[in-house]
């Protein structure tokens, strides 16, 4: 039986009735410019009858995409500056970044790759595939590989399992992370022979890991969770990915939903991603001081277990740090409800 097709243009979004018809033009203009596609799993999700929706808010193509803002840019994060050869970004000195399609089964309209995923050819060569593994192998201070994209397990199970077995043999590697959108985008993806081929090769010293991206409680439906737990089951560390969004997730209520949701389905949350500079990504961009604020809320309502880290890609490839709220200052230290006790360490 044939898969469900994606939705990936102006008159397939007007067909399903996820926008209007009237604005059909101004939509064609962003697709021209920035990929589009939407999956039936997340088209399924959306609430068509709500012009606020969450998930709507982050697949469905919008003409503010195309006004951008002061200090906004095509590479954010510099991945281009810190490429060494095709398909690795080397920013830290203990770890690479593989990126081996830059294919997604979704295109997010707030991604800080977005000028480059989607567009002409996707996934490296084989010829290309040697030379990224070459560059890794012939250093022996890195100690893990992020493969990442595009969306990894774009792939298929077949030759994420080829991949693996490759980074098993160089010796000085030891953990393998694949970042993924797939579990809650496409979750029918997730097949026991996906999540098999995830796991190391036996006898294998690398670990991995997979990290979820997923940004509101609303994207773990009962088939996100049932592929969620398969990769769980299948015995694979899973940790989050979330990115604090306008209009999706700026509030400590939906955020602590996600935070529950994820744990309760056994994904330790990791990161929350202040929004990069992308183009035409504004309206999607709170403050760092509203996002601080949210952090100290949340510090107060989840356990250490749901807390995940506020984060910010510095631009220009500088790596990321955490910019969530601080508590000691010398003198004294502030509780979760915002009361100061003196304490020098």
């Amino acid at each position: 039986m044939s898969r469900p097709t994606t939705l990936r243009s102006a008159g397939d979004l007007i067909a399903a009735g996820l926008i209007d018809a009237a604005d059909a033009a101004a939509i064609q203009q962003v697709a021209a410019r920035y990929a589009v596609a939407v999956t039936p799993a997340v088209a399924g999700l959306m609430d068509a009858a709500d012009p606020d929706d969450p998930i709507a808010r982050q697949y469905l193509p919008s003409p503010a995409e195309l006004t951008s803002t002061a200090g906004e840019r095509n590479d954010p994060i510099g991945d281009a500056a810190h490429s060494p050869v095709k398909g690795v970004v080397h920013r830290y000195p203990d770890r690479v970044l593989l990126t081996p399609v830059l294919a997604c089964p979704v295109y997010c309209r707030f991604c800080f790759r977005r000028a480059r995923v989607g567009q002409g050819e996707s996934a490296l060569s084989e010829a290309e595939i040697e030379a990224a593994l070459g560059y890794v192998s012939a250093r022996p201070e890195l100690r893990e590989v992020i493969v990442t994209g595009g969306d990894p397990l774009m792939l298929g199970a077949p030759r994420i399992a080829a991949l693996l077995a490759r980074l098993s043999a160089i010796p000085h590697l030891e953990v393998a992370r694949f970042h993924s959108r797939i579990p809650v985008a496409d979750p029918d993806r997730i097949t026991e022979a996906m999540a098999a081929a995830l796991r190391p090769p036996p006898g294998a010293a690398l670990a991995v890991w997979l990290a979820v991206h997923v940004n509101h409680p609303r994207e773990l439906s009962a088939p996100a969770r049932a592929a969620i737990a398969r990769l769980a089951d299948a015995g694979l560390p899973l940790v989050s990915q979330t990115v604090l969004l306008k209009g999706v997730n700026d509030s400590v209520g939906v955020l602590e939903d996600l935070m529950r949701a994820l744990v309760r389905n056994r994904i330790r949350p990791y990161y929350l991603h202040h929004p990069d500079l992308a183009p035409g990504t504004g309206h999607f961009r709170p403050t760092v001081a509203e996002g601080r604020h949210l952090m100290r809320q949340l510090r107060g309502r989840l356990s250490g277990l749901a807390q995940p880290t506020y984060v910010l890609d510095i631009p220009g490839g500088l790596g990321k740090v955490p910019v969530g709220p601080d508590y000691w200052d010398g003198d004294g230290v502030t509780d979760s409800r915002g009361r100061r006790h003196p304490y020098r360490g």
